[in-house]
This record gives structure tokens, C-alpha cells and sequence, in this order.
């Protein structure tokens, strides 16, 4: 599962209204028979209009000065195992973001218990992802790419006359070069704007900075988990602990969907992953056999080279160790598979 929680973006080049973000989530139902559109839903209601979504939460803005965030975006990716397990089903996983919004009330440190229904929250389910121009795929094609570009613009001069050479042959290193490319996906080169194969559900969560009555305020960007501050006189508590959320939000999938998560998978081995990895590659070989099997599975769809079968424990734990610290970057960019 990977959960991000973003602010509002903020400038001039910005619009203060959520109405781009939300005309941005209505662009894969484009086209669509409407029973077939995913709708926003809140708490309560499966399908709440755009424009609703859009009143509700630019009116809920009372004691917010103008370059504060108005809304909080959180993205919830679950991993293709995590789709499998309910199988793909927006359903299920309608119901499950409807817990997970319990969780995240539940995070926040107030004088009063926050619930799921003091807040002002539509979420939007979307199918397709599409490869983006920093992913590790894109980039790695790139000089592929940038030599058939070549190739391709050569080829048009020698046709115009403008240059000796032989299009034939040059067609030829064109498709050297496609062969050469190292990602694919159904024989084409993977680039930016191409559609991710395999299921790729996920859901974005509009949330209101302040809650349901217009009356406090309520910010994930919160830097402390729990603390206390005096304001007019009286002891206030606030903070947001995202730990709290991150490690409720795996228990409560699992909960629901009867998933039996991998170490490798866990929000504890993510933090651990990238705080101590010695401790994290310690825990990963110590894992029974089959799980152990399953996360070094995990771990090699992430791109860092591991073997299947350790003849030498010391020995592979400095190579995992190794690539790891080499691959922290490239890991984040496809999400690692392992948490938040």
C-alpha cells in the first residue's frame, strides 16, 4: 500500500479553487455510458456530483488566510497483491476508504475525538496510470529514444535529397535500437503518457482543511504528532500522527480484505528499510522460508538485484545492503511495493 498526502498547491500559477484539480479526476470517465463513469463519494453517498464537490469544499474556507492550503490531496495506491485480494472490486474498495477515512480522523491530536464524519472529504476512484517522465522506465529508454530521433530526422534528409546515405540501413539501426531499448511493454518502448499494463486502481481523496462545521481546522502537515500549545487562555492539543495513520490504514485493509501481508510489504519495514537497512535485511533473512521466498520476490520486482537462494547470509545481506543504498531513488519512483 502507498498512501501520499499532499497540500493544496499554492502560488500564482495556482488557482485557489479545487475546481482544476477535480475537472483533472473527471478525465477518465471522459467518453464513458454514464453507468459505467466512476462517481465521488463521501461517507455517505456513492455519487456525489463535480460540482457539488467543488461548492463544498471552496465554501469551506471560514478563518483561512489566502495562502493558506484549502484542501489536502491523499493518493491511496494498493499494490497489485493488495488488488488481488479484493479482487480489483470498487466495491470493496469504496467500503475500505470509508474505514481508512475513520483512521485518519483518528490520527488527529484535539481536544476532542475527531471522527470520520467531522470531516469534509469526496473521493474519486481512477483504473489507468500512465508512466510519467521521472520513472525509472522512461529515463532508462530515453537515449534510445533520442538516437531513433536521430535516425528518424536522418532518414527524412537523405529522402529530401539534402544528405548522402542509405534509408534502408537506417531503418535498420532504428530497429537495433527499439531491440536495444530495455523496456518494453507488448514489444513497444515504454515512454511517457503510455498506459501501465496490470491492474493499476487507485484512489485520490479530497479533504477539506477545515472540518463539516466550518469551525477548526484540521492539517496532515501537522509537524508534531502530539503536542500542546495555550491559545486565549486555555490548553489546546493538535498535531497529526502519521505513523498512527499509515500502520492503521495496512491493519485495516488486512482486516477487511483477509490479506495476509509480507514483512516487505509493511509500513514497519519501509521505515526500517530506509532508517537502518542492515536491521531491515537482518529481519528479511530470518523470515520463515516461505515468506522469506515471497519478499525476495518482492524486493527483486523492485528492480534490486537479489538472489533467490542465499548459499552465504553474510554474503548476501552486504549485496542487498548494497543495493539498496543504490536503489532508494528508483525504488521510491515504483514505489517499492513494501508501504507507505
Amino acid at each position: 500500500m502507498y498512501i501520499n498526502i499532499s497540500p493544496q498547491k499554492m502560488g500564482s500559477t495556482y488557482a485557489s479553487s479545487v475546481g482544476s484539480y477535480v475537472n483533472y479526476l473527471e478525465k477518465e470517465d471522459q467518453g464513458k455510458h454514464p453507468e459505467l463513469k466512476e462517481h465521488f463519494f463521501d461517507q455517505e453517498n456513492n455519487r456525489v456530483p463535480s460540482e457539488r464537490v467543488i461548492e463544498e469544499i471552496d465554501g469551506n474556507t471560514a478563518k483561512l488566510r489566502h495562502q493558506d492550503p484549502k484542501f489536502y490531496s491523499l493518493v491511496v495506491s494498493p499494490n497489485q497483491r493488495e488488488l488481488k485480494a479484493i479482487g480489483n472490486d470498487p466495491y470493496l474498495l469504496r467500503g475500505y476508504i470509508r474505514e481508512l477515512m475513520k483512521d485518519y480522523a483518528r490520527s488527529f491530536n484535539r481536544n476532542q475525538e475527531v471522527r470520520a464524519e467531522d470531516l469534509k472529504y469526496y473521493a474519486k476512484i481512477e483504473h489507468q496510470r500512465t508512466y510519467r517522465g521521472y520513472e525509472k522506465q522512461v529515463q532508462e529508454n530515453a537515449p534510445y529514444r533520442q538516437e531513433i530521433a536521430r535516425l528518424r530526422n536522418e532518414i527524412r534528409k537523405v529522402e529530401r535529397g539534402e544528405l548522402k546515405g542509405n534509408a534502408s540501413k537506417l531503418h535498420k539501426k532504428i530497429d537495433e535500437q527499439m531491440k536495444l531499448a530495455p523496456h518494453k511493454q507488448h514489444g513497444k518502448m515504454i515512454a511517457a503518457g503510455m498506459k501501465k499494463e496490470g491492474h493499476q486502481t487507485h484512489v485520490h481523496i479530497i479533504v477539506s482543511r477545515r472540518d463539516q462545521t466550518n469551525t477548526y481546522t484540521l492539517s496532515p502537515m501537522a509537524k508534531h504528532k502530539a503536542s500542546e500549545v495555550e491559545l486565549n487562555g486555555k490548553m489546546v492539543r493538535r498535531g497529526f500522527d502519521r505513523d498512527k495513520f499509515f500502520e492503521a490504514a495496512e491493519k485495516t485493509f488486512d482486516r477487511l480484505s483477509g490479506f495476509n501481508r509480507n514483512y516487505v510489504e509493511s509500513y514497519g519495514a519501509r521505515k526500517t528499510y530506509l532508517k537502518e537497512p542492515h536491521r531491515f535485511v537482518a529481519k528479511v533473512l530470518g523470515l520463515p522460508t516461505k515468506e522469506k521466498d515471497i519478499a525476495l520476490r518482492l524486493l527483486q520486482g523492485t528492480g534490486i538485484k537479489v538472489p533467490t537462494i542465499p548459499t552465504n547470509k553474510v554474503q548476501m545481506a552486504l549485496k542487498i545492503v548494497k543495493a539498496l543504498k543504490k536503489g532508494v531513488g528508483q525504488a521510491r519512483d515504483t514505489r517499492m511495493e513494501i508501504g507507505y
